[in-house]
């Protein structure tokens, strides 16, 4: 995958964006098919092994389907106006993901823990509590980076733990996820692997919590 596929994915959901509805979908649906569903499901295969590599660990891979689950949205458009893949190491009782996305007019990537069970949740703040530093300097690591984080679920440090803790950020949380924007390259398996490798003292913490 090169930025001249980056610049096809781009058109395809610009135009797509602006006409959500499924004569357009089918009229041009095979730009997708023949196209962008190829192309992406090779940057997957290509990073696979390069990133279960770095990990150390069996990595598995997804393509989000193109459809919009509109049953309980009020959005009730039908398509997806971006592309979306995951590589996912399944290890421990929470899979720890890195992130590729094509946006409209934005390319990024990025990773974390999408959601985190009750016991995963508890020994996470246990890991914010007892090794704080540990997952600040992960943390503030990745975000000199140019990482952010989404905004944390709770409003309020969970009760048992001081409203002060220097941790309280990550201790709000409920999920772990950060994200990037990125240029694209003539080359973004290799891009994605820079980033993912500069990413992975995150993913390291994580997979600590899944795996206690």
């Amino acid at each position: 995958m090169d930025a001249g596929f980056i610049n096809t994915a781009q058109t395809f959901f610009r135009n797509l964006a602006a006409n959500n509805e499924k004569p357009w979908w089918e009229e041009n649906r095979t730009t997708y098919d023949n196209i962008l569903k190829p192309g992406a499901k090779k940057l997957l295969e290509d990073v696979q092994p390069r990133l279960a590599e770095l990990m150390d660990e069996e990595v598995t891979t997804k393509l989000f389907r193109p459809y919009r689950d509109t049953r309980f949205s009020k959005d009730k458009t039908p398509y997806k106006p971006y592309m979306h893949m995951l590589w996912q190491v399944n290890v421990g009782r929470e899979p720890v993901a890195f992130f590729f996305g094509i946006e409209p007019d934005y390319i990024r990537c990025g990773g974390g823990m999408l959601g985190m069970g009750k016991e995963v949740l508890d020994d996470w703040r246990k890991f914010c509590d007892l090794d704080a530093k540990r997952m600040m300097r992960a943390a503030e690591g990745i975000e000199a980076k140019g990482y952010v984080f989404r905004e944390p679920e709770l409003v309020r440090i969970p009760r048992g733990y001081p409203k002060d803790h220097e941790n309280a950020r990550m201790l709000r949380m409920k999920s772990a996820i950060a994200t990037k924007k990125i240029e694209p390259t003539d080359d973004i398996a290799d891009l994605l692997m820079a980033e993912f490798a500069t990413f992975k003292p995150m993913t390291d913490v994580l997979l600590s919590v899944a795996c206690a």
